[in-house]
């Protein structure tokens, strides 16, 4: 044994308690950062993204992506333009408080129209594999937008039963800058733009990234607002989170 070979290994320095409490601090300082500023959780209550979103979903929502771009980031943060076929969650232009979320169908200065519920995009006929139809009479209306003239007592927002007129070309809706137009996935129930317009840019909150959790839950629950109802869905929860999970959209990507 050479006298190399002889001397004692240096013992590792170990964590102090201390330590190990910044460090732990640290990484809940840095989470909630991530969680407050860049991310933000939302349930989905309605049945108007469907098939993409069911009701009972819970998505984590990119705030950061689609927001407006700040000088003193540079290439730090992935900024982008909002794009065609974006799911978005805004904030209702029409009912303040309320948020919403549709899928981008038009961007500043697209010109849009339906014929027979078939959306076309500056003259080209839009392929929507997500889109879902029911079994619901034909709505003249919501099928050959904005050529039929609309009704507020079908549910037409009374600003936009004014203002839409304005915006049509050559029986195209043109879509106004900083502004976008959305409508829902399931089509033929969907309170989207057709009823009450645009979404002004800075309503718009972000981008869903992914399903975090999914649970069975009724196509009214959302509609209940006593404190004995929602003590009873949170029991219901408890009691059936196991079976009534959707754990095959645990973790799915929004698109």
């Amino acid at each position: 044994m050479t006298r190399k070979d002889a001397l004692p290994k240096p013992e590792k320095k170990r964590e102090t308690a201390t330590e190990f409490i910044a460090s732990v601090a640290l990484v809940l300082v840095v989470g909630l950062f991530i969680i407050t500023f860049n991310l933000q959780a939302f349930e989905i209550p309605s049945s108007s993204m469907e098939n993409t979103l069911l009701i009972g979903d819970h998505v984590f929502v990119d705030r950061v992506s689609l927001a407006p771009r700040a000088p003193w980031t540079g290439p730090l943060v992935p900024y982008r333009q909002i794009r065609h076929g974006d799911i978005v969650v805004f904030l209702s232009p029409v009912e303040p408080g309320l948020y919403v979320v549709k899928r981008i169908i038009g961007i500043p200065g697209d010109r849009i129209h339906l014929r027979d519920g078939v959306v076309y995009r500056n003259g080209q006929k839009l392929e929507e594999p997500y889109v879902l139809r029911n079994a619901r009479s034909y709505n003249e209306y919501l099928d050959n937008f904005p050529s039929v003239p609309p009704s507020m007592a079908a549910g037409v927002n009374p600003v936009w039963y004014e203002q839409m007129p304005k915006h049509i070309q050559n029986g195209d809706l043109v879509v106004p800058p900083e502004s976008y137009f959305a409508m829902g996935d399931h089509r033929d129930v969907s309170y989207d733009g057709r009823y009450w317009g645009f979404i002004p840019r800075e309503n718009i909150i972000g981008r869903p990234m992914f399903i975090y959790w999914s649970f069975e839950t009724p196509a009214d629950q959302y509609h209940k607002t006593s404190i004995p109802d929602r003590l009873a869905f949170v029991l219901r929860v408890v009691v059936h989170f196991p079976t009534q999970t959707r754990w095959r959209r645990m973790l799915k990507l929004v698109h």
